[in-house]
Protein backbone atom coordinates (compact mmCIF):
# COMPACT_ATOMS: atom_id res chain seq x y z
CA UNK A 1 0.00 0.00 0.00
CA UNK A 2 1.08 3.54 -1.27
CA UNK A 3 2.09 5.66 2.02
CA UNK A 4 -0.18 8.60 2.63
CA UNK A 5 1.37 12.30 1.72
CA UNK A 6 0.90 14.46 4.61
CA UNK A 7 -0.68 17.97 4.66
CA UNK A 8 0.59 20.66 5.24
CA UNK A 9 -0.31 24.06 5.80
CA UNK A 10 1.22 27.28 7.23
CA UNK A 11 -0.81 30.14 8.26
CA UNK A 12 0.75 33.87 8.87
CA UNK A 13 -0.25 35.95 11.50
CA UNK A 14 -0.95 32.13 13.29
CA UNK A 15 -0.45 34.04 17.08
CA UNK A 16 -4.30 35.24 17.64
CA UNK A 17 -7.94 35.44 16.38
CA UNK A 18 -8.16 34.12 13.16
CA UNK A 19 -5.19 32.60 12.21
CA UNK A 20 -5.37 30.42 15.70
CA UNK A 21 -8.83 29.62 14.90
CA UNK A 22 -7.52 28.28 11.28
CA UNK A 23 -4.39 26.64 12.97
CA UNK A 24 -6.53 25.03 15.46
CA UNK A 25 -9.24 24.05 12.53
CA UNK A 26 -6.49 22.23 10.06
CA UNK A 27 -5.15 20.46 12.20
CA UNK A 28 -8.14 18.82 13.30
CA UNK A 29 -8.42 17.48 9.85
CA UNK A 30 -5.26 16.21 9.91
CA UNK A 31 -3.11 18.85 8.98
CA UNK A 32 0.75 19.47 10.11
CA UNK A 33 0.28 22.89 11.46
CA UNK A 34 2.88 26.10 11.01
CA UNK A 35 2.02 29.02 12.20
CA UNK A 36 3.95 32.34 11.78
CA UNK A 37 4.25 36.12 13.02
CA UNK A 38 6.70 38.10 14.79
CA UNK A 39 5.06 37.98 17.84
CA UNK A 40 7.14 34.20 19.45
CA UNK A 41 5.27 34.06 22.87
CA UNK A 42 1.62 33.78 20.59
CA UNK A 43 2.69 31.34 18.20
CA UNK A 44 3.67 29.25 20.96
CA UNK A 45 0.45 29.63 22.89
CA UNK A 46 -1.16 28.55 19.64
CA UNK A 47 0.92 25.57 19.53
CA UNK A 48 -0.11 24.68 23.35
CA UNK A 49 -3.73 25.02 22.27
CA UNK A 50 -3.49 22.12 19.48
CA UNK A 51 -5.13 18.63 20.26
CA UNK A 52 -2.33 16.21 21.10
CA UNK A 53 -3.46 13.50 18.90
CA UNK A 54 -3.08 15.05 15.82
CA UNK A 55 -0.18 16.46 14.54
CA UNK A 56 1.62 18.83 16.47
CA UNK A 57 1.48 22.95 15.72
CA UNK A 58 4.61 24.56 14.71
CA UNK A 59 5.47 27.78 15.43
CA UNK A 60 8.11 29.59 13.52
CA UNK A 61 9.08 33.49 13.88
CA UNK A 62 9.06 35.21 10.84
CA UNK A 63 8.42 38.96 9.19
CA UNK A 64 6.20 38.69 6.22
CA UNK A 65 7.45 42.02 4.78
CA UNK A 66 11.06 40.91 5.07
CA UNK A 67 12.14 38.56 2.05
CA UNK A 68 14.89 36.86 3.88
CA UNK A 69 12.59 36.14 6.63
CA UNK A 70 10.27 34.89 4.25
CA UNK A 71 13.00 32.80 2.49
CA UNK A 72 13.94 31.25 5.79
CA UNK A 73 10.83 30.41 6.32
CA UNK A 74 9.76 28.51 3.53
CA UNK A 75 12.93 26.52 3.25
CA UNK A 76 12.57 25.16 7.17
CA UNK A 77 9.70 23.80 5.76
CA UNK A 78 10.71 22.27 2.40
CA UNK A 79 13.17 20.75 4.65
CA UNK A 80 10.98 19.43 7.53
CA UNK A 81 8.24 18.87 5.85
CA UNK A 82 9.17 18.08 1.89
CA UNK A 83 5.92 19.91 0.51
CA UNK A 84 3.34 22.96 1.28
CA UNK A 85 -0.42 22.28 0.66
CA UNK A 86 -1.90 25.25 2.04
CA UNK A 87 -0.94 28.42 2.46
CA UNK A 88 -3.38 30.53 4.52
CA UNK A 89 -2.32 34.25 4.27
CA UNK A 90 -3.35 36.06 6.89
CA UNK A 91 -1.01 38.25 8.50
CA UNK A 92 -2.43 41.85 8.48
CA UNK A 93 -3.13 45.15 10.16
CA UNK A 94 -4.69 48.58 9.95
CA UNK A 95 -3.82 52.31 10.09
CA UNK A 96 -4.39 55.31 12.29
CA UNK A 97 -8.47 56.28 11.55
CA UNK A 98 -7.63 60.29 10.26
CA UNK A 99 -8.89 61.97 7.79
CA UNK A 100 -6.83 61.23 4.14
CA UNK A 101 -4.88 64.15 4.22
CA UNK A 102 -3.54 63.69 7.68
CA UNK A 103 -2.43 60.04 7.03
CA UNK A 104 1.22 59.85 7.40
CA UNK A 105 3.88 58.00 5.17
CA UNK A 106 4.87 55.48 7.38
CA UNK A 107 1.78 54.04 8.21
CA UNK A 108 0.63 53.91 4.09
CA UNK A 109 3.74 51.89 3.96
CA UNK A 110 3.62 50.05 6.81
CA UNK A 111 -0.10 48.58 5.91
CA UNK A 112 1.03 47.94 2.33
CA UNK A 113 4.02 46.07 3.46
CA UNK A 114 2.21 43.72 5.68
CA UNK A 115 -0.91 43.36 4.17
CA UNK A 116 0.24 43.41 0.38
CA UNK A 117 3.73 42.84 0.05
CA UNK A 118 3.48 40.23 2.66
CA UNK A 119 1.16 38.21 1.20
CA UNK A 120 3.00 38.72 -1.95
CA UNK A 121 5.98 36.95 -0.70
CA UNK A 122 4.48 33.97 0.83
CA UNK A 123 2.22 33.33 -2.18
CA UNK A 124 5.34 33.55 -4.46
CA UNK A 125 7.68 31.39 -2.10
CA UNK A 126 4.62 29.29 -1.82
CA UNK A 127 3.31 28.66 -5.40
CA UNK A 128 7.50 27.84 -5.82
CA UNK A 129 7.19 24.90 -3.34
CA UNK A 130 3.87 23.62 -4.79
CA UNK A 131 4.50 24.16 -8.66
CA UNK A 132 7.85 21.90 -8.19
CA UNK A 133 6.35 18.86 -4.97
CA UNK A 134 4.99 15.88 -6.18
CA UNK A 135 2.31 15.37 -5.86
CA UNK A 136 2.16 18.86 -7.55
CA UNK A 137 -0.14 21.54 -6.47
CA UNK A 138 -1.81 23.31 -3.81
CA UNK A 139 -3.78 26.07 -2.57
CA UNK A 140 -2.92 29.95 -1.21
CA UNK A 141 -6.15 31.36 0.68
CA UNK A 142 -5.70 34.98 0.86
CA UNK A 143 -7.68 36.75 3.87
CA UNK A 144 -9.05 39.76 1.78
CA UNK A 145 -11.88 41.48 3.81
CA UNK A 146 -15.20 42.96 3.62
CA UNK A 147 -13.05 46.06 2.73
CA UNK A 148 -11.87 44.34 -0.43
CA UNK A 149 -15.86 45.57 -1.39
CA UNK A 150 -16.23 48.53 0.31
CA UNK A 151 -14.26 50.84 2.67
CA UNK A 152 -15.18 52.73 5.96
CA UNK A 153 -14.97 55.56 6.82
CA UNK A 154 -11.08 57.14 6.90
CA UNK A 155 -9.46 53.43 5.91
CA UNK A 156 -7.64 53.99 2.78
CA UNK A 157 -4.48 52.04 3.50
CA UNK A 158 -6.39 49.12 4.49
CA UNK A 159 -8.94 49.43 1.75
CA UNK A 160 -6.70 49.50 -0.92
CA UNK A 161 -4.47 46.87 0.27
CA UNK A 162 -7.51 44.35 0.19
CA UNK A 163 -8.73 45.64 -3.18
CA UNK A 164 -5.27 44.66 -4.26
CA UNK A 165 -5.38 41.28 -2.99
CA UNK A 166 -8.57 40.73 -4.86
CA UNK A 167 -6.29 41.19 -7.97
CA UNK A 168 -3.78 39.36 -6.25
CA UNK A 169 -6.15 36.19 -5.48
CA UNK A 170 -7.27 36.49 -9.52
CA UNK A 171 -3.92 36.54 -11.17
CA UNK A 172 -2.74 33.46 -8.99
CA UNK A 173 -5.98 31.41 -9.55
CA UNK A 174 -4.74 32.33 -13.21
CA UNK A 175 -1.03 31.11 -13.44
CA UNK A 176 -1.79 28.54 -11.14
CA UNK A 177 -3.61 27.03 -13.70
CA UNK A 178 -1.02 24.80 -15.20
CA UNK A 179 0.21 23.71 -11.94
CA UNK A 180 -3.04 22.65 -10.06
CA UNK A 181 -2.41 25.39 -7.88
CA UNK A 182 -5.84 26.80 -6.98
CA UNK A 183 -5.85 30.57 -4.99
CA UNK A 184 -8.98 31.58 -2.83
CA UNK A 185 -10.34 35.00 -0.95
CA UNK A 186 -12.05 34.63 2.09
CA UNK A 187 -13.07 37.87 2.55
CA UNK A 188 -14.65 38.19 6.67
CA UNK A 189 -16.83 40.71 8.40
CA UNK A 190 -16.92 41.48 12.00
CA UNK A 191 -14.63 38.43 13.40
CA UNK A 192 -14.70 38.86 17.59
CA UNK A 193 -10.62 39.14 17.54
CA UNK A 194 -8.67 41.69 19.60
CA UNK A 195 -8.88 43.82 16.43
CA UNK A 196 -12.36 43.60 15.53
CA UNK A 197 -13.63 43.73 19.20
CA UNK A 198 -13.89 47.64 18.54
CA UNK A 199 -17.69 46.33 16.79
CA UNK A 200 -19.01 45.66 19.77
CA UNK A 201 -18.18 49.40 21.12
CA UNK A 202 -19.02 51.40 18.18
CA UNK A 203 -17.38 52.28 14.89
CA UNK A 204 -17.98 55.03 12.67
CA UNK A 205 -20.86 54.68 9.62
CA UNK A 206 -20.57 56.35 6.07
CA UNK A 207 -23.89 58.92 7.94
CA UNK A 208 -21.23 60.40 10.35
CA UNK A 209 -23.41 58.01 13.36
CA UNK A 210 -21.37 56.04 15.82
CA UNK A 211 -22.80 52.04 15.99
CA UNK A 212 -22.78 49.30 17.49
CA UNK A 213 -22.25 46.62 15.01
CA UNK A 214 -22.98 42.38 15.47
CA UNK A 215 -20.04 40.40 15.52
CA UNK A 216 -19.13 36.58 14.80
CA UNK A 217 -17.06 34.13 16.27
CA UNK A 218 -13.25 33.62 14.62
CA UNK A 219 -13.72 29.75 15.68
CA UNK A 220 -16.39 30.22 12.66
CA UNK A 221 -13.47 31.71 10.19
CA UNK A 222 -11.50 29.03 11.02
CA UNK A 223 -14.15 26.60 9.82
CA UNK A 224 -14.31 28.63 6.56
CA UNK A 225 -10.90 27.89 5.92
CA UNK A 226 -10.89 24.38 6.76
CA UNK A 227 -13.63 23.99 4.48
CA UNK A 228 -11.60 25.68 1.99
CA UNK A 229 -9.17 23.68 2.49
CA UNK A 230 -10.81 20.14 2.37
CA UNK A 231 -11.56 21.03 -1.73
CA UNK A 232 -9.89 18.85 -3.94
CA UNK A 233 -7.83 20.34 -6.35
CA UNK A 234 -9.98 20.48 -9.68
CA UNK A 235 -12.63 22.52 -7.28
CA UNK A 236 -12.19 26.01 -6.26
CA UNK A 237 -14.26 28.76 -4.02
CA UNK A 238 -12.90 31.85 -5.69
CA UNK A 239 -14.18 33.71 -3.16
CA UNK A 240 -16.17 33.59 -0.14
CA UNK A 241 -17.77 35.90 1.77
CA UNK A 242 -18.15 34.91 5.87
CA UNK A 243 -20.37 38.06 7.64
CA UNK A 244 -22.51 38.93 10.71
CA UNK A 245 -25.76 38.38 9.27
CA UNK A 246 -26.64 41.75 10.21
CA UNK A 247 -23.83 43.73 10.12
CA UNK A 248 -23.96 47.36 7.81
CA UNK A 249 -22.74 45.71 4.52
CA UNK A 250 -25.86 44.77 1.83
CA UNK A 251 -27.92 47.66 1.26
CA UNK A 252 -27.66 51.36 1.96
CA UNK A 253 -25.97 50.86 5.48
Amino acid sequence: MAEEVKKVALITGGGTGIGRSAALALQKDGFHVIVCGRRVEQLEETASLGATDKPAITAIATDVTNGASVKSLFSEIENSYGRLDILFNNAGMGAPRVELDELAEDAWRNCVDVNLTGSFLCAQAAFKIMKSQSPQGGRIINNGSISAHAPRPNTIAYTATKHAITGMTKTIALDGRAYSIACSQLDIGNADTAIGNRFTKGVPQANGEIMVEPVIESDECGRAVAYMASLPLDTNILNMTIMATNMPFVGRG
